[in-house]
């Protein structure tokens, strides 16, 4: 029986290096989910940065297709991503902005350093709204159709050429 419990430690690693072998190793790191996609944008009611007044996402969509990009204070390449969000708002593409698991005081900071390129910024304290919008990591950025409809989704900072695509589709 002492045998059977020395070995058993030696049978729980293989089993762990056989999991990491069939999942890791041959998942595709550059597949994003797009479950969101093609379908309406969860119903949510978030407070805006500046007075803490609920906005539901549906509503601000109604006033026209937006780019909702999904970052945080804390996140470095949200900072990366920056620049390239205020070009967008520079050509006129409505941008909105979820603050993700961040202060709001750490928010307003971080917009105040590197300017705010977002028409209406909104928190997300505690990542709730991250989770019903499939949020894997910040930054992610959506496009949201006039009607509601998310368009795109894209994961990670962006790019210029990424940028010029869902500016397109935000038009």
């Amino acid at each position: 029986m002492n045998r059977w419990l020395a070995i058993l430690p030696l049978v729980a690693l293989v089993a762990m290096g056989g999991l990491f072998y069939f999942y890791a190793l041959k998942r595709d790191p550059q597949v994003q989910p797009q479950a969101l996609v093609g379908k309406m944008v969860p119903d949510l009611s978030l407070p805006t940065l500046d007075e803490g007044q609920p906005m539901r996402i549906r509503e601000l969509a109604a006033e026209g297709p937006m780019v909702v990009n999904v970052f945080a204070s804390w996140c470095a390449p949200c900072e990366i991503e920056h620049p390239i969000l205020m070009g967008m708002r520079g050509q006129g593409v409505r941008v909105v902005g979820i603050a993700y698991k961040d202060a709001p005081p750490n928010t307003q900071a971080f917009l105040t350093r590197l300017g705010n390129p977002f028409a209406t910024a909104l928190v997300d304290r505690d990542g709730r709204a991250g989770i019903e919008l499939g949020v894997t990591g910040v930054p992610e950025t959506y496009v949201i159709g006039r009607d509601g409809m998310v368009l795109a989704k894209h994961t990670g900072p962006l790019t210029e050429t990424e940028a010029a695509r869902l500016a397109k589709l935000a038009r």
